[in-house]
C-alpha cells in the first residue's frame, strides 16, 4: 500500500479487465514449447564433422558412441528403438558379434516385439550367416507362430537360397498352426513353381477340408489353381 503525505493509506488500483471473451486464437502450451524449440534449431550451428586420422581416435569415438547408447537403455530399457538403433550401429561398423549381444538383451527385455525379432534376422541375412538367420526365424515363429510375416520372409530366404526342401519343411510347420487362406495359396503356388502339381493338390485338398469348401470346389483359389480342382 502507497502512504500520501498526510499520513493516510492509499489503496492501488486494480485494472479491470474489460474483454473476458476468449481469444480468437487460442495457443497452447506445447505451441509455445514447439516454437521455442524451433527457434533454438535455427540459431544452434551445425556440429562440426569429425575427422579420425588414426586408431587412438577411432577407438575413443567408438568408446563415446557406446556410453551414449548405453546410457539412453539405461534411462529407460523398454523403448526398443534405442535397442535397435545401438544394434545398427554396430552392425555399420561390422561388429556383427556386439550387435548380436545387443540384440539378445533387447530379446531379455521385450522377446514379443515384432519388430526386433525382424532387424535381427534381416541383420543376419545381409550378413550372409544363413545358419544364425534361420536359428532366429526359428526362435521367433516358436514365440510368435501367429505372426504371419515371420513365415512369409522364412520361406522366402530359404526359397532364395534354393533350400526347396527345406523351404516345404517350414510351410508344413506353418499349416500346423491352421493360417488364414493366403498362407496356404502360398504353399500351393509354391509347389507349382516347382511344377509339384500332385502335392499342391494334396495342399489344395487339405485346404478345401479346412475351410469346409467342400460344397464350393467350383470356385478355384485363382486361375493359377483352377486345374488342381476336381470335381
Amino acid at each position: 500500500m502507497a502512504s500520501t503525505a498526510a499520513g493516510k493509506q492509499r489503496i492501488p488500483k486494480v485494472a479491470k479487465v474489460k474483454n473476458k471473451a476468449p481469444a480468437e486464437v487460442q495457443i497452447t502450451a506445447e505451441q509455445l514449447l514447439r516454437e521455442a524449440k524451433e527457434r533454438e534449431l535455427e540459431l544452434l550451428p551445425p556440429p562440426p564433422k569429425q575427422k579420425i586420422t588414426d586408431q587412438e581416435e577411432l577407438n575413443d569415438y567408438k568408446l563415446k558412441k557406446r556410453k551414449g547408447f548405453e546410457d539412453n537403455i539405461r534411462k529407460n530399457r523398454t523403448v526398443i528403438s534405442n535397442w535397435i538403433k545401438y544394434a545398427q550401429w554396430e552392425e555399420s561398423l561390422k561388429e556383427i558379434q556386439r550387435a548380436r549381444s545387443i540384440y539378445e538383451r533387447a530379446l531379455d527385455v521385450d522377446h514379443r516385439n515384432i519388430t526386433l525379432w525382424l532387424k535381427y534376422a534381416e541383420m543376419e541375412m545381409k550378413s550372409r550367416q544363413v545358419n544364425h538367420a534361420r536359428n532366429i526365424w526359428d526362435r521367433a515363429i516358436t514365440i510368435l507362430p501367429r505372426v504371419n510375416q515371420f513365415w512369409y520372409k522364412y520361406t522366402y530366404m530359404e526359397e532364395m537360397l534354393g533350400n526347396v526342401a527345406g523351404c516345404r519343411q517350414v510351410f508344413e510347420r506353418w499349416m500346423e498352426w491352421e493360417p488364414e487362406e493366403q498362407a496356404w495359396h502360398s504353399y500351393i503356388n509354391f509347389e507349382l513353381r516347382y511344377k509339384e502339381v500332385d502335392k499342391a493338390r494334396t495342399i489344395y485338398e487339405r485346404y478345401i477340408l479346412m475351410f469346409g469348401l467342400l460344397g464350393c470346389v467350383q470356385r478355384p483359389v485363382n486361375k493359377s489353381q483352377s486345374h488342381l480342382v476336381s470335381i
